[in-house]
């Protein structure tokens, strides 16, 4: 993997990119966690007006859910400086 990033680097160099890539990856990789925390809070306030006597099981798993979400996030810009060549 490391090669290949290196081939990317090289290239961008050429045509005149500087910079760190990674923060261009990064904010690819956040596009993921942004629409799962969508999906967890649209279908969690879905969940809650068609059951609301059962909202704090609801609510337990919607945070839960978002907590998984930005976990990836986080592993995301975390990787930027894992792998920073």
């Amino acid at each position: 993997m490391s090669a290949a990033l290196e081939m990317v680097n090289l290239a961008a160099a050429a045509k005149g990119v500087t910079g760190n890539l990674g923060s261009v990856g990064y904010g690819l990789a956040a596009i993921g966690p942004g629409i799962g925390v969508g999906i967890v809070f649209g279908n969690g306030t879905q969940a809650l007006a068609r059951q609301p006597e059962a909202a704090g099981l609801i609510r337990q798993n919607q945070i839960l859910g978002f907590a998984f979400c930005e976990a990836l996030a986080l592993i995301g810009i975390v990787m930027g400086f894992i792998f920073r060549s």
